[in-house]
């Protein structure tokens, strides 16, 4: 049966691969990700799974290594943070672009410079257009349940792409939380043995990986990777729902949370959707018509199925943790792109916070929704985008 835990977000991750079991996981330590291969690290030394587990001298050589077994046929998963995703930058699209089906914990860290090992979305937002379905959570239990369920939608025949599981580093990575860990035999059964495609090994069907390909076909590959992560869509639905038939707990692309009357809406991703559903509290009893929308599946992104949400909606702030310097934030161009064929479009701005790691509180929040307020009764918005909780004008 299901067990109820105290756990930090990390463990919860290495148990969530443990059970997983896979063939191949190269590992490159970094902050704050280190504790989900160290711990996957004494579950192979105490033989309690059969992985194939590899040290390498950077994180660019795991995701070659992490290439290299899953074309040979194996199931492969790795973790990481930060610089260490930028490392790999180069790998992570021969990785997408060959529809190889690894698997990513990416623990949310800031990029440098300055150094920082505080959580912001800059790593993951960077490779955004890297090819990988990405997937984000609010808190341990998410971040577990979208590991168990991404072998799930990467390896369906029509998607075939990586798998990057998103969590906020420190505040989901190191602190403890209550969270349901299910039984080994109940996620095994769930995700099903390993189906390998065009095995580098197989000599008696030969493929070639990694071949050149220049104007002949190139552009055709790409259309066949996009339609790959159209697929993922349904995928990720597919599974979820499949999830919830097996497990009790129903995810979907995204969370509206009391979006259904409400006339402001904030529109996050992770671990600040915990703060955001206590202030939407507050204000709902209050009768004050609050929402928060809450993205889970960035890539692919649902563009009609928000356009759908939010279609009641007067007002909505998007809130991004991280930049795109020279232009709005990633999240919230996406989100009034969603917004665009709207006959009645709602008024949108963008708001970044929480640049490495610096705190938003219940307060900043709250002063969030007045703004919108303010902003309604203009009848427009007076600055679309702007900085929360910084130094300076």
């Amino acid at each position: 049966m299901s067990n109820i835990v105290s756990i930090t977000g990390a463990g919860a991750i290495s148990h969530g691969m443990k059970q997983i079991n896979p063939d191949v996981v190269p590992a490159f330590p970094i902050t704050p990700s280190t504790q989900i291969v160290e711990d996957f690290s004494k579950f192979v030394a105490d033989d309690l799974v059969d992985t194939e587990f590899i040290t390498v001298e950077s994180e660019h050589s795991v995701m070659s290594a992490c290439i290299g077994a899953s074309v040979a046929g194996g199931r492969v998963m790795t973790a990481t943070s930060s610089a260490g995703l930028a490392l790999m930058w180069e790998m992570l699209y021969i990785a997408a672009s060959m529809r190889q089906p690894i698997i990513m914990t990416l623990v949310n860290r800031a990029l440098s410079a300055p150094i920082n090992i505080h959580a912001d979305h800059s790593d993951s937002m960077g490779a955004r257009d890297a090819g990988w379905i990405q997937l984000y959570s609010e808190n341990h239990q998410e971040a577990y349940d979208n590991l168990i369920m991404a072998p799930r939608i990467a390896e369906k025949t029509n998607v075939r792409l990586p798998v990057m599981v998103c969590l906020d580093g420190f505040i989901i990575s190191h602190c403890l939380q209550n969270m349901i860990i299910e039984d080994d035999y109940k996620v095994k059964a769930f995700i099903g043995e390993y189906q390998g495609t065009h095995s580098i090994l197989d000599v008696k069907n030969p493929v070639s990986w990694g071949a050149l390909d220049l104007a002949d076909y190139f552009i055709e590959h790409k259309r066949a990777q996009n339609t790959a992560m159209k697929n993922a869509k349904e995928a990720i639905c597919e599974v979820s729902r499949d999830f919830y038939n097996v497990f009790g707990r129903k995810y979907e692309l995204f969370e509206s949370y009391k979006t259904a009357d409400a006339e402001k809406v904030i529109i996050a991703i992770n671990s600040i959707a915990g703060e955001i559903k206590e202030v939407v509290d507050e204000l709902r009893n209050k009768n004050e018509k609050v929402g928060l929308l809450k993205i889970r599946s960035f890539r692919p992104f649902p563009y009609a199925e928000i356009a759908e949400a939010l279609k009641n909606t007067k007002i909505i702030v998007v809130l991004d943790r991280s930049e795109s310097f020279g232009a709005y934030g990633p999240l919230f161009t996406e989100i009034r792109t969603a917004l665009y064929d709207m006959v009645d479009r709602p008024l949108i701005y963008n708001r970044i916070y929480g640049l490495g790691g610096r705190e938003l509180s219940l307060a900043h929040i709250h002063d969030i929704f007045k703004e919108s307020e303010g902003y309604l009764q203009k009848g427009k918005v007076e600055k679309i985008f702007d900085y929360i909780n910084v130094r300076g004008g």
